[in-house]
């Protein structure tokens, strides 16, 4: 359901009603600044400008916020595109009081993901230039209740959004392992367990844990915290048994920009990070009223 979201945020129902829960956060009874000074038939035009580069994403998301203040949108950019600082990122136009109001969300969420697809983008091809298949995907290590913008914000700088709720895919990890007799059984349990249409992936500890998961019938493995010589010691065991090909190959745990690439020359097919949305600096953007019809 989560993976249609990207071509169609304006009008998926989930995505309207979380911005509508961002807007009565910022909001609450009302916003007595501007209900006191400005008058509600006047009519602004204003814009948002970028302060920084980056790549921008949360196009969409932020129209909607505008929109649901009675906001149109005149002109915009578009998720994805670079930025430089001093560039128009959005143009709108509408009541005063209805801009002022939708200004804090919208602009939070233009920064917030534009800053999680920079460093997506970054951590994608600095991956790619070692590894051209490789694929970067974001972990769940993201702010409660704000999973699908953050997700989606990774999928914009060209990364892999992974799971997006628990109930996207089966993946056993250790603490599941310590309360099953062993890998072999998690993986039986759950084939029984779940439709024949998910994928099981294991998180495993060490190249015989891998082994061990791939002979059960695992779809993905997941190396959790292991050094890159682990990783590429896997890939020889996996080879080894002519497993190699059976299985996609995950790596998570520690990974940075500065390790990013020498996991990639290990041979995973997957490496998983939390520092998109977990250490990504968000890029600054600013409001300005340009034209005031009254």
């Amino acid at each position: 359901m989560l993976d249609d979201f990207p071509r169609g945020s304006e009008l998926n129902p989930y995505v309207r009603e979380k911005i509508r829960q961002m807007l009565c956060e910022d909001l609450g009874f009302g916003d007595l600044t501007t209900e006191v000074l400005v008058d509600p038939r006047t009519v602004v035009r204003a814009r948002i400008v970028s302060n920084e580069e980056g790549i921008l994403a949360g196009i969409p998301e932020a129209s909607l916020a505008f929109k649901e203040m009675g906001v149109r949108i005149l002109s915009s950019k578009q998720d994805g595109e670079p930025l430089r600082p001093g560039e128009v990122v959005m143009e709108v136009e509408g009541p005063a009081q209805g801009v002022l109001k939708a200004e804090r969300v919208s602009l939070n969420l233009l920064m917030r993901m534009s800053g999680v697809a920079t460093a997506a983008r970054m951590m994608v091809e600095k991956a790619k230039r070692v590894a051209p298949d490789v694929r970067v995907a974001a972990t769940r290590k993201t702010l409660p209740l704000l999973t699908y913008f953050d997700k989606r914000a990774v999928m914009v700088g060209g990364g892999d959004p992974h799971r997006w709720r628990l109930d996207d895919a089966v993946l056993v990890k250790k603490d599941h392992l310590r309360l099953v007799d062993s890998v072999e059984e998690a993986v039986r349990r759950v084939r029984r367990g779940v439709s024949f249409t998910r994928k099981v992936e294991v998180e495993v500890t060490s190249a015989e844990e891998a082994l061990a998961a791939a002979r059960a019938g695992a779809d993905v493995i997941m190396l959790d915290n292991v050094p890159p010589s682990e990783v590429r010691r896997a890939v020889e065991e996996l080879k080894r048994e002519g497993l190699r090909e059976r299985v996609i190959l995950e790596v998570s745990g520690g990974i940075t920009p500065e390790n990013l690439e020498e996991y990639a020359r290990a041979g995973a097919d997957v490496l998983s990070s939390s520092y998109m949305t977990f250490r990504s600096l968000a890029v600054d953007m600013r409001l300005e009223i340009v034209e005031v019809k009254r």
